[in-house]
């Protein structure tokens, strides 16, 4: 498919008001999209976990308006007007108005909350723009009426990653991938798919534990770290070590190898981390409770022959990845040595989810 092919023909039908509500995840990359060309397309594919707690609800009422030469629209969090989150929105429907030729008719309200605290340090850019990319879809969808479900999912997908990359990968689970890569069938730079291979029992409803190590502002924004991948002197290695690992993550989810899956899932989250440290500025974003906590991690895998493993998003927080059966024990080794390298103590039991939902209104 092609940008064009999310070009819509002349809407037949009217409407004059209504409203939706989704809500959609967050997701965790194994495999990490990091460097980016013009449109949102990734310089790399990846692949990630759906979450399943970590989500953001959003309202979108819109009604019908007479100037329709601006975007109208208010914003609201957790019942708060924020204008701060306009610029963010003005910019996403200046990508998207080509695809959703409606959105100057109408005044909208955007009415968002989040699962997680929104000072927690967890991106909510992935869940909030997937839901209002899928709010904007269900209107579309009242003026044309034989939008298949299919068609749906990819354009929600195609048009959140105009909002934010990896929003494209929160629609639906277990497994998303995002990214043209030549072994998997269907994969595209425009839009995220639902991993379409065999994956073992041990990778079915995995946890991730999510250690708040430190809950302000980003030190750098995805977008100033995707940027400063143009002419890093290591780029084009790690493109190619990103195709490659997708492809050697093909066989370790059929196969459940575990050490491979923390061999490689460890090494893509510090990877990540040395592309930001060998960048022109240079940034470190770990804190040392993050180190800390990676070498308990180590300890306790060494000492009690556990499955658990770490990731990292460009940040100083820790996702705590395990299978199923090590529930118990992994969440008693948290609480008993990790909790304390956590900001004020706080922290996310979460595990992986199958993606976003409509939420009717009785």
């Amino acid at each position: 498919m092609t940008e064009t092919d999310f070009i819509p023909k002349p809407y037949l039908n009217h409407i004059e008001s209504g409203d939706f509500t989704w809500s959609s995840p967050s997701n965790i990359a194994l495999v990490k999209y990091w460097g980016k060309k013009q449109d949102q397309i990734p310089e790399n594919p990846s692949i990630s976990f759906t979450l399943d707690y970590c989500k953001t609800t959003t309202k979108l009422s819109f009604s019908k308006k007479e100037n329709k030469e601006a975007f109208s629209f208010d914003v609201f969090l957790d019942n708060e007007k924020k204008d701060d989150f306009k610029p963010k929105i003005e910019t996403f429907f200046k990508r998207i108005e080509i695809y959703l030729p409606f959105l100057k008719d109408f005044h909208f309200k955007i009415e968002t909350s989040n699962s997680f605290p929104h000072s927690s340090g967890i991106a909510s850019s992935a869940s909030g723009m997937s839901a209002l990319a899928l709010c904007l879809m269900s209107i579309e969808k009242e003026f044309v009426e034989n939008i298949s479900d299919k068609f749906f999912i990819q354009k929600a997908s195609f048009l959140a990653r105009l909002g934010s990359g990896s929003a494209c990968r929160s629609l639906e689970g277990d497994l998303v991938v995002w990214g043209k890569h030549d072994e998997i069938d269907g994969s595209s730079d425009l839009f995220g798919v639902k991993y379409p291979f065999e994956v073992h029992q041990n990778f079915k409803n995995y946890h991730d534990t999510i250690l708040l190590v430190d809950k302000g502002e980003k030190q750098v924004s995805s977008s100033v770290g995707h940027n400063l991948m143009y002419g890093h002197p290591f780029a084009q290695q790690r493109f190619e070590q990103a195709n490659k690992n997708l492809s050697s993550i093909k066989s370790i989810l059929k196969s459940g190898d575990l050490n491979a899956f923390i061999g490689l899932v460890e090494s893509e989250a510090l990877t990540l981390h040395a592309m930001m440290m060998t960048s022109m500025p240079y940034f470190i974003l770990m804190k040392p409770n993050t180190l800390e906590i990676i070498n308990k991690i180590w300890s306790f895998r060494e000492s009690t022959g556990s499955k658990v493993c770490f990731t990292l998003d460009a940040g100083a927080n820790v996702h705590v990845l395990y299978p199923e059966n090590e529930a118990v024990s992994v969440l008693k080794f948290i609480k008993n040595e990790l909790v304390i390298f956590c900001q004020k103590g706080e922290y996310i039991n979460d595990k992986i989810g199958f993606g976003a939902q409509l939420i009717k209104v009785e």
